[in-house]
């Protein structure tokens, strides 16, 4: 049976350099895990309890719901938008924390990371996407970390899954995400 990690990007952008990210990490996943890149981020409204109704969420939300549930695992990608977390990826984070004490991260094992145009690679918005992912009860693996610097010009011309470097700790970052699922409690 496959481990099943959901992975969320940051970015809305179809060129975005964490999506591609988040593509190298599903064709460079390891035997017995299977990345999921979640598409619908875009459709999913802003949270607002008034429309978070049992039996009445909306459809996108639902399918998000419904999508993490499913998951074993979460691989989070940002980038940094302002020194932070983008708004798309906190709202996800938002709607997964609900209901109260029962969301979809249910103390599942959350690994986050990405790249950026600056110098440090968007470790501000991956620390709060941290922090906001812990707070709603992921179970976040702080010891998974990686944060690529330059994006603009290191993937100008090169998808993250053709760099070597970048391709080999994607990898290993998938394999330690693989590895703490059923570690986490």
């Amino acid at each position: 049976m496959s481990v099943r990690i959901l992975a969320l990007v940051g970015s809305l952008r179809a060129g975005s350099h964490n999506r591609q990210l988040a593509e190298a990490a599903v064709k460079l996943a390891p035997e017995g895990a299977e990345v999921d890149l979640y598409e619908g981020l875009a459709d999913v409204p802003f949270y607002n309890e008034d429309i978070d109704v049992e039996g009445n969420v909306p459809d996108a939300a639902a399918k998000l719901r419904a999508a993490a549930q499913a998951a074993d695992a979460f691989l989070l990608f940002s980038p940094e938008y302002n020194g932070t977390i983008p708004a798309v990826l906190k709202n996800a984070i938002d709607w997964l924390s609900r209901p109260f004490g029962a969301g979809a991260f249910g103390g599942k094992p959350v690994a986050v990371i990405g790249t950026a145009y600056g110098q440090y690679g968007g470790v501000w918005a991956q620390d709060d996407t941290r922090k906001a992912v812990g707070i709603a009860g992921g179970q976040v693996v702080e010891d998974i970390k990686l944060s690529i610097p330059g994006s603009v010009t290191r993937f100008a011309e090169t998808h993250p899954v053709d760099d070597a470097e970048v391709a080999a700790q994607l990898t290993e970052v998938v394999a330690r995400l693989h590895g703490n699922v059923g570690a986490a409690a």
